[in-house]
C-alpha cells in the first residue's frame, strides 16, 4: 500500500487545526471525535448497566427478599438489558466504527458528517428519558427486556410510554449510523482498495449496517403497537379484543435475533484484525469469512421462532426452526476454524489484545455450543426461561461482544493517543475479568439446568451456593472494570511509551500508515492501494 508521504508527515498548522471546548464536542463533525463521544458514552452506560447488575446480585446472593423489592428487581432486569445492549455493546461498535473504517478504506472522514454528530446526540437523551422513569410515580418499565405483551400493555405503569419514546431515538439513531456506515464504505474507498481488499472489520460493519436498516423498523413497528394498544384503545396484542400476544413475540424476534448477530458481526470482525496481527500471519480463508459473515446475517432471518419453541408452535415449525438454527452454527464453525487455523504455527505473540482475542475464541465457542443445546426443541421445553438461556446469552454477549470490544480498544488506543498504555493495568484487568466472568455465569449453567427460572428476585434452598459464588463473581467482574477506566483515563491523559506508527510489530493496513497519534484530518490526499 502506498500512501502520498507529503499528506501524512505534514506539520501545516491548517491540517491538524480543531476547534476548543465544549463547542468542539457539540458540534463535531469529525469521525474521531464523535467515535470518541460514542466509545465514552458506551463505556458511561456499561457501567450504569451494571451498577444495575450488582443490584440483581445482591438481592440473589440469598434467598429469601433481601434488599429490594420485587417490582424495583424487575425494573433492574428490564433497564439493565436495554440499557447493555442499546446504550452500551451497540454504541461502543458503533464508535469503533467511527474511528475505524474511515481510516482503513483511506477515506478523509465519514460520508455523512453532519448526520453522524446527529446520530451520536440524540442517543443521551433517549437514555436519559428512560433511566429519569426510575425516579417517576409508580418506576420504571417492569416487564423484561423483550417488554412481552400483555406484560408491556396491560399490566405495566406508565412509565411504557417513555419506554417507548426512548426506543425509538434509540433506533433513529441506529439507522442514521448504519446509512452513515454504507455510504462511507461504498462511495469512499481509496483508489484500488476493492471490495474483497477490504479489511474484514469493514466488511463486518458493511453487513452489520445493512442489518440494522432491515430490522430497526421492525423494533419500532412492536413499540409503537404496544404504546397504542396501552394508551389508544388497540388490541394488536390483546386477545380480549381479536388480538395475538404470541404475536407480539413473532416481530419482537423478527427484530431480536438478527439483533443478536448486529451485536456480535463486528466483533467477529475486530477478532479478524486481531488474530493475524499477533500471530504474523496472513487470515486464512479471507474470502470464506466474508461469505461466512454474509451467510449468518442471510439466515438470521429465518430463526426468530428458536425463541418460541414453547409457545405452541405446529410441529412442522418447530423442526424448521430447529433445523434453521443448527445451520446458522455452521458458518459461525467456519470462522472459528479459520481463527485457529491462522494462528496454526503462527509466531504468536501474547500482547492484550491477542489475550482478549485468545478469551472471546474460547468462551464465546462455549456460549455458541450453549446456543446449539438451546436449539433442540424437546431439550429447549426444559431450558426454556431458566438461568441456563442466561447463562448462554451473556457467554455470547459478555465473553463475545464486550472483550471484543476491550480488544479493540487494547488494540487501537496506541494509535489513538501515540502513547503505550499501562500494559501492567491491563495484565490486572484481563486476569481479573477472566476469572472473574466464568465465575459469574459458569455456574448459571448448573442452576438453570437444575430448573432455576430467570428474572426471579428469591428462589428456593438447593440453589443458594451456586448464586452466593454468582453474585461474588458478579462483583469482581464488576470491580475489574474499574481498572480498565482506571487504564483509559491515564492513556487519554497521555501517560506512557510514545509508539511508532505501526504500533503492533506485524500488523498491516491503511491505518497503520498514519502518525501516531491518528492525525484530526487524515488522507486529505487519498492513498492508492495496490
Amino acid at each position: 500500500m502506498t500512501t502520498a508521504t507529503d499528506e501524512l508527515h505534514h506539520d501545516d498548522h491548517h491540517h491538524d487545526h480543531k476547534p476548543s471546548g465544549i463547542m468542539r464536542w457539540l458540534l463535531t463533525t469529525n469521525h474521531k471525535d464523535i467515535s470518541s463521544l460514542y466509545l465514552w458514552f458506551a463505556f458511561i452506560m456499561f457501567l450504569v448497566g451494571g451498577a444495575m447488575a450488582m443490584v440483581i446480585r445482591a438481592e440473589l446472593f440469598q434467598p429469601g427478599l433481601q434488599i429490594v423489592e420485587p417490582d424495583f428487581f424487575n425494573q433492574m432486569t428490564t433497564v439493565h438489558g436495554l440499557i447493555m445492549v442499546f446504550g452500551a455493546v451497540m454504541p461502543a461498535f458503533t464508535g469503533l466504527a467511527n474511528w475505524m473504517v474511515p481510516l482503513m478504506i483511506g477515506a478523509p472522514d465519514m460520508a455523512l458528517p453532519r448526520m453522524n454528530n446527529w446520530s451520536f446526540w440524540i442517543l443521551p437523551f433517549a437514555f436519559a428519558i428512560l433511566l429519569s422513569s426510575l425516579f417517576m410515580e409508580g418506576g420504571g418499565p417492569n416487564f423484561g427486556w423483550t417488554f412481552y405483551a400483555p406484560l408491556s400493555t396491560t399490566y405495566s405503569n406508565d412509565s411504557t410510554a417513555l419506554f417507548v419514546f426512548s426506543v425509538h431515538i434509540m433506533g433513529a439513531s441506529s439507522i442514521m449510523g448504519a446509512i452513515n456506515v454504507i455510504v462511507t464504505i461504498l462511495n469512499m474507498r481509496a483508489p484500488g482498495m476493492t471490495l474483497m481488499k477490504m479489511p474484514l472489520f469493514v466488511w463486518t460493519w458493511l453487513i452489520t449496517a445493512f442489518l440494522l436498516i432491515a430490522v430497526m423498523p421492525v423494533l419500532a413497528g412492536a413499540v409503537t403497537m404496544v404504546l397504542t394498544d396501552k394508551y389508544f384503545g388497540t388490541s394488536f396484542f390483546d386477545a380480549a379484543g381479536g388480538g395475538d400476544p404470541v404475536m407480539f413475540q413473532h416481530i419482537f424476534w423478527f427484530f431480536g435475533h438478527p439483533e443478536v448477530y448486529i451485536m456480535i458481526l463486528p466483533a467477529f470482525g475486530i477478532i479478524s484484525q486481531i488474530v493475524p496481527t499477533f500471530s504474523r500471519k496472513k487470515l486464512f480463508g479471507y474470502a470464506s469469512m466474508v461469505y461466512a459473515t454474509a451467510s449468518i446475517a442471510l439466515l438470521s432471518f429465518v430463526v426468530w421462532a428458536h425463541h418460541m419453541f414453547t409457545t405452541g408452535m405446529p410441529l412442522f415449525g418447530e423442526l424448521f426452526f430447529m433445523i434453521a438454527t443448527m445451520l446458522i452454527s455452521v458458518p459461525t464453525g467456519v470462522k472459528v476454524f479459520n481463527w485457529v487455523a491462522t494462528m496454526w504455527r503462527g509466531a504468536i505473540s501474547f500482547e492484550m489484545p491477542m489475550m482478549f482475542s485468545l478469551a472471546f475464541i474460547v468462551l464465546f465457542t462455549i456460549g455458541g455450543l450453549s446456543g446449539l443445546m438451546l436449539a433442540i426443541t424437546p431439550v429447549d421445553f426444559q431450558y426454556h426461561d431458566t438461568y441456563f438461556v442466561v447463562a448462554h446469552f451473556h457467554y455470547v454477549l459478555v465473553t463475545g461482544a464486550v472483550f471484543s470490544i476491550m480488544a479493540a480498544a487494547y488494540y487501537w488506543l496506541p494509535k489513538w493517543t501515540g502513547k503505550m498504555y499501562d500494559t501492567t493495568l491491563a495484565q490486572w484487568h484481563f486476569w481479573c475479568s477472566l476469572i472473574s466472568v466464568n465465575l459469574l455465569f459458569f455456574p448459571m449453567h448448573f442452576v438453570g439446568l437444575a430448573g432455576m427460572p430467570r428474572r426471579i428476585p428469591d428462589y428456593a434452598l438447593q440453589f443458594a451456593d451456586f448464586n452466593k459464588w454468582i453474585s461474588i463473581g458478579g462483583f469482581a467482574f464488576g470491580l475489574s472494570q474499574l481498572i480498565f477506566l482506571a487504564l483509559l483515563i491515564k492513556a487519554c491523559r497521555k501517560q506512557g511509551e510514545p509508539v511508532s506508527d505501526q504500533v503492533w510489530e506485524g500488523a498491516e493496513g491503511l491505518e497503520w500508515e498514519v502518525p501516531s497519534p491518528a492525525p484530526y484530518h487524515t488522507f486529505e490526499t487519498p492513498p492508492v492501494v495496490k
